[in-house]
Order: structure tokens, then C-alpha cells, then sequence
């Protein structure tokens, strides 16, 4: 927790740490927390149904207006609907080099094993624990001498290097336009009969085959003096355009030249982007441009 909050005073931090909450008053970070002026909570679980502690708990968070929870040697397994409502907004860092040993024990388990190495790894959280998507690790050697004690003294500095950074590049992913062109490629080319090619420099997606094709969307990477990273789609009409950026400028605008022909830009980086929204954007462009064969067998299948 310490190393989170001083890593967060650095320049080049992306998060700031709003609320340091334990379920053991006792806890020393709490100390630390409050003299570094970061407000606190702690309410003992003891007593308490499980569900009950994870909802105040979580009552705290959303007090402090915090976007993310990361968790630091809380050692409470969560409430499935408690994790389940944090998707994607909740990391943990484990001692060992996941999917190996998962649990206790990881640092003599790991010198049992003979393994060469130890380590530690940052990872989503989700109902099965130590099972979440895998974000960074760092390997800690094993050396003869070692005995569980010994290398988790090491394998903690590995953590302390590791799980800031890890923080940082996971919370500032909406502003990486690889990270963004990849998730649009992977819903555009999910969509039948699509491919990508470059178009004026840039990334696009057609739909109709090779000779044919007509291009639905578009990825633009603060193109034309924008600061924005958007997917372009099409609109209905140039009046629809129009009035999605005078009502959404926080969401939309009208990009340079295709903007005429009625196609809006969707800003993806911004925090909050609603993604089934994207998606939707998607099929409703590939609609507009797809071949009324591709449509008709959709539309007929929509029916059963």
C-alpha cells in the first residue's frame, strides 16, 4: 500500500489514491495513510455476514469516488456479487508467477517444487481466486539458500517495483491507441464478411469481399489536428450527426472530411466509454454498408 501511495506522487503517475479502507483497524497502513492526508476506513468484519462487510465496504469506495479498488494484503476472499460488480475495476497481487500456486504457501510450495524461479503477478480479480486475467510478473531466482522467509523478502521488492507501474498502465489504457485498436478490431472483424486495410494511413474495415468491399468504419489516431483517438462510423444523415455532437460533445464530433458525408467520430479516449454502445455503432455501420445479401440472411435470422 505504501509503495502504491508514494508512487502516485510521482510525475508521471495516472491514479491518485482517494481511499485507504481495511477491515482491521489495527492495521498500519491506516496510519500511514492518515498522516500522508488520504482519507480512511475501517470497520472489523467480525460479526459480520460476509456480504454485509463487502457492502460497506464498498459504500466507503463509492464515498471517496473512486473508479478502481486495488487491493493490497487484504485477505478477505470478496463476495461473488461484491467482485462480479467491480469487473474490470478491481486488481490483486499474488506472490507467485501465475497460474503457478495459486493461494497460500506460494513461496515454499515454489522452493518444494524446485522451481527456478519465484515471482509475483498483478491480476484482475473475479470470483475464482488468483484466477483473473494476468495484466504483469516480474521472476524473483530461487537461490540454494533459500528458504520461504528469504525469497519473499525479495519477491516484496519485486512487488513494490511492479505493482505501481502495473496500476498506472492498467488505468491510463483508455488513453493507448493500441489498446483502443485493438478492442475495435476485435468487434469489426467479429462482423460477417470483414477486413482491415489501411486507408489514408490509417486503419479501416470493409465489409463485401476483396473487389467490392465498401469501408464502414475507421480508426483515427488524433488525426487532422484532433486530440482524439475515434472510431468513425456512419450516421443516418448529416442532421443526425449534428445533433449527436451538439448534444454529446463529450462522445462525439464531426471529423474532418468525413464528417460531410454524415460519418460521426465516436472519442474513445475518455474514461467511461460505454463498448456495447461501440458495438452497436458497428453493426449499425456494417448494416449501412454491407451487401443486401449478407443483410437479408441476418435479418432472417434475427427472426427465428
Amino acid at each position: 500500500m505504501a509503495a502504491l501511495v508514494y508512487a502516485s506522487r510521482m510525475p508521471d503517475s495516472a491514479y491518485e489514491v482517494v481511499l485507504v479502507a481495511s477491515n482491521d483497524p489495527e492495521a498500519e497502513g491506516l496510519t500511514l495513510a492518515a498522516a500522508e492526508g488520504i482519507a480512511t476506513f475501517a470497520l472489523p468484519h467480525k460479526g459480520l455476514a460476509r456480504e454485509a462487510h463487502d457492502a460497506a465496504m464498498e459504500t466507503a469506495v463509492l464515498d471517496a469516488g473512486a473508479e478502481y479498488i486495488i487491493l493490497a494484503g487484504y485477505m478477505r476472499i470478496l463476495s461473488d456479487a461484491f467482485v462480479q460488480r467491480w469487473a474490470g475495476r478491481m486488481l490483486n497481487i499474488h506472490p507467485s508467477l501465475l497460474p503457478k500456486y495459486k493461494g497460500l504457501d506460494t513461496h515454499a510450495r515454489a522452493i518444494a517444487a524446485g522451481d527456478s524461479h519465484g515471482g509475483t503477478s498483478v491480476h484482475l480479480v473475479t470470483p475464482e481466486l488468483d484466477a483473473g486475467e494476468v495484466l504483469a510478473q516480474i521472476a524473483v531466482p530461487i537461490v540454494p539458500t533459500d528458504t520461504p522467509d528469504t525469497l519473499a523478502e525479495r519477491v516484496k521488492l519485486a512487488e513494490h517495483q511492479l505493482y505501481p507501474r502495473a496500476v498506472t498502465q492498467y488505468v491510463s489504457r483508455w488513453r493507448d491507441p493500441d489498446v483502443l485498436l485493438d478492442r475495435v478490431r476485435s468487434l469489426a472483424l467479429a462482423l460477417p464478411e470483414t477486413d482491415e486495410r489501411e486507408s489514408h494511413g490509417s486503419p479501416g474495415f470493409r465489409v463485401g469481399g476483396e473487389k467490392s468491399g465498401k469501408y464502414f468504419a475507421h480508426f483515427a489516431d488524433q488525426h487532422h489536428g484532433t486530440p482524439h483517438i475515434a472510431l468513425l462510423v456512419r450516421t443516418g444523415s448529416v442532421d443526425e450527426l449534428l445533433n449527436l455532437v451538439e448534444t454529446q460533445p463529450e462522445a462525439y464530433f464531426k471529423p474532418a472530411y468525413y464528417g460531410a458525408s454524415g460519418w460521426v467520430g465516436i472519442i474513445l479516449n475518455r474514461p467511461g466509454v460505454d463498448w456495447d454502445a461501440v458495438a452497436q455503432w458497428l453493426m449499425r455501420s456494417w448494416r449501412g454498408a454491407a451487401p443486401k445479401r449478407l443483410t437479408r440472411l441476418m435479418d432472417a435470422a434475427e427472426g427465428f
